[in-house]
């Protein structure tokens, strides 16, 4: 009997989906801040909590979303609608230049992912052979994070012929975007038998957490103390400018990151499988809090170019790995709700995270942020040290 591909066709079109998604997203992701914060005008705090409400919001609808799909049965049908809304939001505030449009278009985008991530992620476990759960989940974030290169690069391109012409790349984001709503309807479902034929309830996800495994629980506690200091990267870019970083050395270091993501995250998820998701979970949350008093002892540009590396390798070590993780804990039937509330549950604690590093970064210190996430860093790693099997 020949073994099943690790990676294969619905896993290869998923992938390509993301990565022109992401494209879209990216070219726009580390422009936002600096067209909010310098054409027009808007402070810090605003940024902070643009990106914290976004987040959480999105994370809310990946809760609900994800335990609706569970109930009915399917998951293709709210991946398409997800990534299809996510493009049309991409060009309104080209349209519109204004903040209100800056702000209701990246709502509207995380409101796509909201839809999509939960069904897409318990999508791509279904389509995962046995034991390669870490393979399948970092090859997606290795090509969805391509995108996340691509797409500022593309903005570095096109501002350097350009510069200052945010309005037009807002309009240019939406050609990747309907390039991945037409693969997105090719994408296969795997219709399966749904747990509970009861009623669904709009709060259906919170109540999953009572039958859910102690390991998925203990897991979820973990991440959500993490999630709880691990405030929007835009801090981060924002801290290179202040370091000396042009606007374009500044998206440069962000698209540094999202390179060493791409090429990391498939290594990083073959080596969950072999020696177990625990330990490279643990080694990224180290790498998170070494960088993080690397941004917050900040002096010169180069220190920058150094850390933005390293996070990459973060990334790389613990966001896909971890979704493969709750998708080994718990039975394909309840994958959309374990986990829709896990990322609920990350993104709502960004709300608190971005916007108190955006407080602490105005009312206190621009290094306070970055020490506080490295000592929650810490704290997250001892739980899941403490209280998680290998």
């Amino acid at each position: 009997m020949v073994a099943q591909r690790p990676i294969s066709r619905p896993i290869i079109l998923l992938g390509l989906v993301s990565l022109l998604t992401d494209m879209a997203s990216e070219m726009l992701y580390p422009i936002a801040p600096l067209y909010l914060t310098g054409p027009l005008g808007a402070s810090l705090i605003l940024v902070g909590l643009l990106e914290g409400l976004a987040e959480g919001m999105g994370g809310i609808l990946k809760g609900y979303f994800g335990a609706l799909s569970d109930r009915l049965g399917t998951r293709a049908p709210f991946v398409r609608a997800g990534y299809t809304l996510s493009a049309f939001s991409k060009p309104l505030p080209g349209l519109w230049p204004a903040a209100s449009a800056v702000a209701l278009g990246r709502l509207a985008d995380r409101l796509g992912k909201g839809l999509r991530s939960a069904p897409r992620d318990a999508l791509l476990a279904s389509h995962a052979p046995i034991g390669a759960q870490g393979r399948v989940f970092g090859f997606h974030r290795a090509m969805d994070t391509a995108g996340a290169v691509l797409g500022p690069l593309a903005a570095l391109a096109f501002l350097a012929l350009r510069p200052g012409d945010y309005a037009t790349l807002f309009l240019l984001a939406f050609l990747p975007g309907i390039l991945a709503v037409l693969c997105v309807w090719r994408v296969q479902d795997v219709p399966f038998q749904p747990a509970s034929s009861r009623r669904f309830a709009p709060l259906a996800v919170l109540s999953y957490w009572k039958q859910s495994p102690p390991d998925y629980r203990r897991l979820v506690i973990a991440l959500t103390l993490f999630g709880l200091v691990n405030s929007s990267d835009v801090f981060l870019i924002l801290k290179a400018k202040q370091a000396g970083f042009s606007d374009t050395a500044a998206i440069g270091g962000y698209v540094l990151y999202n390179a060493v993501y791409t090429l990391a995250a498939y290594p990083a998820g073959d080596l969950a499988d072999r020696l177990g998701k625990r330990r490279v979970i643990g080694w990224g949350l180290g790498l998170y809090a070494a960088v993080y008093v690397g941004f917050a002892l900040l002096t010169q540009a180069w220190q920058a170019w150094v850390c933005f590396a390293i996070y990459g390798l973060y990334a790389a070590a613990t966001e896909g790995v971890s979704k493969a993780w709750i998708a080994e804990i718990v039975p394909p039937e309840q994958r959309g709700a374990a986990i829709g509330l896990q990322t609920m549950l990350a993104s709502l604690s960004v709300v608190v995270a971005s916007t108190t590093a955006g407080l602490l970064w105005e009312k206190l210190d621009p290094t306070a942020p970055f020490w506080v996430a490295a000592g929650g860093a810490w704290l997250a790693l001892f739980w899941l040290r403490a209280t998680t099997r290998a």
